[in-house]
Order: C-alpha cells, then structure tokens, then sequence
C-alpha cells in the first residue's frame, strides 16, 4: 500500500521483515486479550524495541499511520477531525506522542460507540506524555503495556553484551554501528522531543558516564559535578532516559522495617548492550576484560525481572534493599500476598555458598513477616539448567533459567518456602535473638526485634 493523504506508511515494519523472521513476544497474549475488552490499546516502550511489528503481525488488516512525517503532523494539527474521519479502522496509530492532541478526539469517538472493540491500537515511545493524555482522555477505553527489547525466553541469541534489540540481534556484526546511530538518533528525537536540551554532546558524555555507574546507588551529585552541570539539571536528564525507557530505577524495599533502610534507588540500563556500548566495549574480550561486567549483569538480570513481569500485564514489583548496617540484597521481587523472592546477581559460573549470605539474613530477619523464596543467579548460560541448592533456603539458577523461577511465583496458591528448613533455622534464630538480642549481630538484632514487635 502506498502512502496516502495522511500517511498511511508501511515501511517501518519492511525494516524488521527484510533482516529477521517474527519472533513471538511473550506479550502477545495480554495485547489480544486486551483488544477483545477494550476500545483502545497503547503499546509503549524504548524506540526500535518492537512494538509497531508486534502490533501489524497481530493485526495484519489494520491501516498503519506513523505520526513523525512533519506533513502528517501538521495536517493532524490543522484538521484532527478530518484526519481521523479519513482512517479505516481498526487503525495503528504509531509513535502518538507526536499528536498527543489526537486523545481527546480519539476518546470521543469511543464513546460513540463503546460496544467496538480493539479499535484504536496505539504505540509510543515517551510514556510520560502518553500517560498523560491517556489519564486525561483514555481513562477506563485503553489497555496500556510496555514492552522492552526481546527477552532471554524470547530468544536464545540474547547476549549480555548484544542485549535484546530486535535489529541488533538480525545483524550482531554490526552492533557497534547500530548502537552508535541509535543514541544519535534517541537525542536527536526523542531528547529534544521532551525538552530542550542545546549541548547534545554534553548528555552523551552522562549517558556514557551513567553506563559506568550501572548497579550502584543513585547519587545525582557525584553524577552532574564531572558534567559541570546542576543537580536539577541531571533530575531533569534521568527523568527523560526514564520516560523514554532507556533506564530502570529501582526503589528500595523498606516494609517493615522503617527509617533504618537506605532509601536511595539502584540504577541500570534497560538494554546491557545499550550499556555496554555506550562503555566502549566491542567484543566479547572487551567484555571479559571490563571492570564493569559484574554492574552489567546486575543489569542485565534487573532488565530480565522487568521483562518478565510487564510481558504478562503486572507491575514491576522490583526493588533493592540495603539498610545502614550494611545488609544488602540485589533484588527484591514483590510477588503478591506477602510473597517475596530476593536475588542475589553474581556475574560467575560457580557461584558459592558464600554469595547467598546476604540471602539468608534478610530472609531470617523478615521471619514469618512474608514468605519468601531466595536464588543466587549467575552467568552459566544453559537455558533449561535445574536450579541447584546452594545452601539451606537458596538456590543457584543460571540467568537463562531466571523466568521458569519467576514463573514459579506466579502459580495459583501459596508458594511454599524452599526448603522448609531454612524457614524452621530463621524462625529459631529470630525466637533466639528476641530473647538474648545482646548476644546477636547488632543488625540482625535490630530487624528481628522490629519484625517480631
């Protein structure tokens, strides 16, 4: 189909079609199901992860729009109603932060007929201002979802230093080219399209230098003083890589436990590769060699617990934990009901009982507080690996076999705690350290006296 008066276009989805077969998204289901109750679907996430393929495979009679030629723009702008008076629906509607104006009018004709369904499918990549229109005007008519680069349950060709880039997993050779041209193209797009940012050059020095602070604890000021630039200013910067999801921030886990909880969040990139390139690292002996592989597979590993649960239509539920004794937990995944899972990311293939002591004292000082399942994940690559006891209460799962343990908290029913003696060896330490707390770790007092208050 050639395009039409207000730019119909499909040559956004021959960029995937002419260097890769379709792979099947884990989303794939909730989208459908969402298209069948609701009006209107919004797919948003990073650019080039995905999301207008995953919506013309599944709709492929829809009419496809995309609203970045400046012509459509603009007739969008000048005429909405004749615009959308000369679509075919079920309609694609591509990349709508360009048109945000568009919701109101969209919304409108919903409402003229509410019983048609999977009418509106919609995709975005600045979710704050899609958010914003879609509260303003969508409330209760569209179905939302983000979705990330490919995942390792995806496919079997995701590395840590390639990541999940659909492009750069159909040509891996020529993964430093194709990274070099998507951040060129990120700020000229979408960082311009947020705020105007002049120094373009001096943002591309805060990625590369965020890159380097993967997995540690966000300090904004130790960030904007080698930039030269202010505090709000470098908010203003992670704000803008947040909503165009290039980054993940995860919050800090302090339920139960108060004022005695670092309350700062962890950073990562949502795509390794993207981290690692922004590094300098090439090939995979520049990565065995970077001092920066163990912060990288952290990430990878909080990538892959985001992935997971957004392609089944949930929330994050991810969080750190770290309190000021030093106790720290890499992961702390809420899965509903009082059911925790905490990880620990160790970038090893023999990771040893030793890594899982974090595991195991957070587990006991939260008690019978939650249930709570533990793992040390690490970087053996065998997709279907059994996951290995590695010391009473925690297991050993090599980062591929990360989903078919997360899926295990998503079974009906109560997860039972693995195995039930670690649980009975917390209980015991915590009835011990209520009634002789002088005689524990200061720590471990500290928490057991608070969960067991």
């Amino acid at each position: 189909m050639r395009p039409g008066k207000y730019g119909v276009d499909n040559s956004k989805p021959l960029i995937y079609k002419c260097h890769m077969k379709y792979r099947t998204r884990t989303l794939e289901t909730e989208v459908l199901r969402a298209g069948a109750h609701f009006s209107a679907v919004l797919v948003t996430g990073p650019r080039r992860s995905g999301k207008t393929t995953l919506l013309r495979h599944l709709f492929p009679a829809c009419q496809h729009v995309l609203l970045e030629d400046p012509d459509v723009v603009a007739r969008v702008r000048a005429d909405p109603r004749s615009f959308l008076d000369s679509l075919t629906l079920p309609v694609i509607l591509d990349e709508m932060q360009n048109a945000p104006e568009l919701f109101a009018y969209v919304r409108a004709r919903i409402d003229r007929h509410p019983e048609r369904k999977g009418q509106w499918l919609l995709t975005g990549s600045q979710e704050a201002s899609l958010m914003k229109g879609v509260t303003e005007s969508m409330a209760g008519r569209a179905a939302v979802f983000s979705l990330l680069p490919f995942s390792a349950e995806e496919t079997p060709d995701m590395t840590l230093r390639l990541g999940g880039f659909p492009e750069v997993q159909a040509a891996p050779g020529v993964a430093d080219i194709w990274f070099r041209s998507y951040v060129q193209t990120y700020l000229e797009r979408d960082v311009r399209a947020v705020t105007s940012i002049r120094d373009l050059a001096t943002f591309r020095r805060f990625m590369g230098l965020l890159a380097s602070r993967c997995g540690q604890m966000l300090n904004k000021t130790d960030l904007a003083a080698p930039l030269g630039v202010s505090v709000p200013t470098l908010t203003q910067w992670l704000s803008i890589l947040e909503v165009t999801g290039q980054i993940i921030l995860t919050p800090p886990y302090y339920e139960n436990f108060g004022k005695r909880i670092v309350k700062t969040p962890k950073v990562y990139f949502a795509d390794s590769g993207l981290a690692a390139a922004l590094l300098g690292i090439r090939d995979d002996a520049d990565l065995a060699a970077s001092p920066f592989r163990g912060p990288l597979f952290e990430g990878l590993v909080a990538s892959e617990i985001v992935k997971h649960r957004l392609n089944r239509g949930q929330e994050r539920g991810l969080y750190t934990f770290r309190d000021r004794q030093g106790l720290e937990v890499d992961f702390v995944v809420d899965e509903g009901n009082r059911r925790l899972l905490l990880i620990e990311a160790k970038a090893t293939r023999t990771p040893m009982p030793d890594d899982a002591r974090s595991l195991t004292r957070l587990a006991a000082a939260m008690g019978r507080s939650a249930v709570t399942r533990a793992a040390v994940v690490h970087a053996d690559t065998a997709a279907h690996a059994t996951p290995m006891p590695l010391c009473p209460g925690v297991r050993a799962v090599g980062w591929r076999a990360l989903h078919a343990l997360l899926d295990e908290g998503s079974q009906q029913g109560v997860i039972k705690p693995l195995p039930a003696a670690k649980q009975d060896g917390a209980a015991a330490t915590q009835k011990k350290n209520r009634k002789r707390p002088s005689h524990a770790g200061r720590g471990s007092a500290i928490l057991s006296s608070r969960v067991g208050a």
